[in-house]
């Protein structure tokens, strides 16, 4: 039996923490793993997402559905899905005695709807295991060395140096890592936010803070990929799932425009404006003598449709009977096409999330090993992968760690 390999994970994050259990079962224990993180504390976004419950994955099941809710690492992702899904993930917690439970819209959570279910299952995983984490070790550099084995050097603040056989980089979003990565020869994508809500001008559309309509449709004009789903209004201008898929698939755009864009939103979940407008003109044929009231089938609150009445310039107890034609059109284009003009990117509660990083195509999907640095292998969001909300960046972490830890087990013959 030979030497039991020494593998740095960098990171103590979500995906730090779980290719660590996931190497310890690989190896069978005959392994040596420490886990540095630069904080006082691990698993810190894991803790607030899903607002403290942890939205641990997505109850979607089929790798190529699933892949395409990832506007970076669709491709990759495909076929990593194949190896470890959101079947995989119910199941590994499961054995550990953590229940998932799924929402309507599919998000997964700890029956407990508290993230510490998930963080006290990771810490008592790595305490079973006897798997260290330092903390407060901030790295200055990693280095190549000529050596057969503990061929990296790790070099901490202060002068301390360790050296390991292999290294896993689980840093997040960190351009101080990506720097270094640089260095021993990758190539990073630039890092644009991703996942974040839409500022808008002033408008009184914020009167309406808290309405939520549930089937929207929203794009970037002018020629912007149209997302859909519920739209929260806020105080400052547009949440939900709607807005935050745009945030996403529209990264790029909106960083090179400084997230000043105007917006066109189709309240009533894409239905053309002529359709809109021929509702009308059938209720004024059929039911003259009623008050205007919205299509049951547009589910819209009350007190919204009564703004789309006022951005029309109609009195709120009109009736079919006195609508105009110009009248008709205005309020089916203002329930179809509303242009709305963002100014600023908003946040997304404490949760971040970055398109870009180290350059997919310098990564061995199958193995999660740097094509360009052997030894060196990268989980989660510290490469150009990111996936909309609701579970689906946990999930490339969780998958991109299983890839990880099976690769590092096939390299070292023990």
């Amino acid at each position: 039996m030979g030497k039991k390999p020494k593998i740095a994970i960098i990171g103590a994050g979500a995906s730090g923490c779980f290719v660590a259990i996931q190497l310890f079962d690989a190896f069978s224990g005959n392994v040596s793993i420490e886990i540095f993180e630069r904080s006082k504390e691990p698993l810190a976004k894991l803790r607030v997402s899903g607002g403290g419950r942890c939205n641990v994955t997505h109850q979607l099941f089929d790798p190529e559905q699933l892949s395409l809710r990832y506007p970076r690492g669709q491709k990759e992702l495909r076929w990593a899905f194949e190896t470890f899904q959101p079947k995989d993930t119910i199941d590994w917690f499961a054995k550990r005695g953590v229940t998932l439970k799924a929402e309507a819209d599919g998000r997964m959570f700890p029956t407990t709807d508290k993230s510490e279910t998930i963080i006290d299952c990771f810490l008592n995983e790595l305490k079973k295991n006897k798997i260290p984490i330092h903390f407060e070790q901030g790295l200055v550099g990693i280095y190549k060395t000529e050596k057969d084995s503990e061929s990296f050097r790790l070099l901490w603040e202060g002068g301390k140096e360790e050296f390991f056989d292999a290294i896993v980089l689980a840093t997040g979003s960190n351009r101080k890592v990506w720097s270094m990565v640089e260095k021993l020869g990758h190539s990073i994508v630039n890092p644009v936010p991703s996942l974040f809500t839409l500022t808008l001008e002033n408008t009184d559309l914020m009167e309406l803070t808290g309405l939520v309509v549930p089937n929207a449709e929203l794009k970037i004009l002018p020629k912007g990929r149209p997302q859909k789903g519920p739209i929260l209004i806020t105080h400052w201008g547009l949440s939900g799932p709607c807005a935050l898929r745009l945030s996403a698939w529209e990264a790029r755009t909106l960083f090179d425009a400084n997230y000043r864009v105007e917006l066109s939103v189709n309240w009533v979940g894409g239905e053309s404006t002529q359709f809109v407008e021929d509702q009308f003109l059938k209720k004024k044929e059929t039911s003259p003598s009623e008050k205007i009231t919205q299509d049951p089938n547009w589910k819209l609150p009350s007190r919204f449709f009564e703004w789309i009445l006022k951005e029309s310039e109609i009195q709120a107890n009109k009736r079919y009977s006195d609508l105009s034609k110009p009248e008709i059109r205005n309020i089916s284009l203002n329930l179809t096409q509303k242009k709305l003009q963002m100014v600023a990117k908003g946040v997304f509660k404490e949760e971040f999330v970055t398109a870009g990083g180290v350059n997919r195509k310098e990564i061995q999907f199958q193995t999660m090993e740097s094509k360009v640095c052997k030894g060196l292998y990268f989980v989660g969001e510290v490469i150009d992968v990111d996936g909309i909300t609701g579970g689906f960046n946990f999930q490339n972490a969780w998958t991109t760690s299983v890839i990880a830890a099976q690769g590092l087990r096939k390299t070292f013959v023990i």
